[in-house]
């Protein structure tokens, strides 16, 4: 029997918002590609995003009861220890009954429970992290499993360095060729090919604030001539869609063309989660992330900062909003500001992560096969 069989059944898990999700979908991907007969589930938290999103990808999924510490003393976190040990029983049922060659953790509340049960069962284990700071998930499970996959350097710090492979993040392959979809995209979105476009990121549920600084700065960006492509998020859509104007203002609650939004955009304001970023690496515009204050210890602030310390992007905390307009200009009219940010993102750019990712779910499941 040749190797290439072993690789029949994959476990996945990662979830509670699409930073994780994404990542484990790619994946999965990749490895039916390379493995079609191969039989994939993924484990995700029973109550939250994962559940619908993974099967609209063609997987199947199981969930486990099990969320995180709250910040206050409630209800939540007294039931934390029983979330805990319900959950290790219900992978350890779900690992028994499906006998996976290897598990990946793409991080999420779930990928705990389920790569502990896997590596005390001894079967290869993989984690992909996507953030610059890990989460403590991550960090717990560090020492257990066979391979960590990263997207920045300095994990050292909370990783054992010899497991540690850099391989970036996954993402959309249909961004690498967004230069050639320029008239495509001046098209789709009814631009004005004259005009300089302005892109705002929110994320698929949308970022409040950074709503707000676009809504108190309307009068300026038209003033500056700009077109103003708004990805408000479903959760404020209806109360900014007032402001849609032919001159120049589209309001959207969600983008199912990202390739043609970045390929269409001048320059980007951008949460700082870390699947954004590595898209923004490779689509290579000028860019000021405003990261979310809201996620845990702060991770988006800390990715954002490994872009900006490269002179690869900008960045304006909620605290500083009122700079906005004076971020907005050096990147509207400054070209050799223009010039060196793109530049210097595109260096940052891994557009081959989920292949590499695969390789090493390859090479950890090998190893295990030769030693057994």
């Amino acid at each position: 029997m040749s190797y290439m069989k072993q690789l029949t059944k994959i476990v996945l898990s990662g979830g509670g918002t699409g930073g994780h999700i994404y990542p484990a979908v790619s994946i999965a991907n990749e490895l039916k590609a390379r493995f079609p007969h191969a039989e994939f589930l993924f484990v995700g938290a029973q109550d939250r995003m994962e559940m619908e999103k993974v099967p609209q990808s063609g997987y199947e999924i199981k969930g486990l009861w099990i969320s995180g510490l709250q910040r206050s003393l409630n209800i939540a976190n007294l039931m934390f220890p029983f979330k805990v040990i319900s959950s290790l029983w219900r992978a350890g049922k779900i690992i028994n009954a499906f006998k996976p060659d290897v598990v990946i953790g793409t991080g999420g509340f779930a990928s705990g429970p389920t790569l502990f049960v896997a590596a005390r069962k001894g079967i290869p284990t993989l984690i992909q992290e996507q953030n610059s700071f890990p989460g403590i998930t991550n960090k717990l499970l560090a020492k257990k499993v066979n391979k960590i996959c990263v997207a920045y350097d300095g994990l050292e710090r909370f990783f054992p360095a010899e497991k540690i492979v850099k391989t970036g993040n996954p993402v959309r392959q249909d961004l690498l060729e967004i230069d050639s979809k320029r008239n495509e995209a001046l098209d789709f979105f009814k631009l004005d090919a004259s005009k300089k476009t302005l892109l705002v990121l929110g994320g698929s549920l949308g970022a409040r604030m950074i709503n707000k600084v676009i809504e108190d700065n309307l009068g300026f960006l038209m003033n500056q001539d700009v077109q103003v492509i708004w990805q408000t998020g479903k959760l404020y859509f209806d109360e900014y869609r007032k402001y849609d104007d032919p001159k120049g203002i589209q309001t959207h609650a969600f983008l199912n063309r990202m390739d043609l939004a970045y390929s269409a955009a001048d320059i980007i304001i951008s949460r700082a989660g870390a699947g954004s970023i590595s898209e923004l690496c490779i689509v290579g515009k000028p860019v000021i992330f405003i990261p979310s204050p809201n996620v845990a210890e702060d991770h988006q602030t800390k990715n954002a900062l490994s872009v900006v310390e490269q002179d690869a992007a900008l960045m304006l905390k909620e605290t500083e909003l009122e700079l906005f307009q004076d971020k907005v200009n050096v990147l509207l009219n400054q070209k050799d500001v223009q010039t060196k940010l793109s530049k210097q993102i595109k260096k940052l750019a891994l557009p081959d992560a989920t292949k590499k990712i695969a390789d090493e779910v390859v090479h950890i499941v090998q190893l295990h096969h030769l030693n057994q």
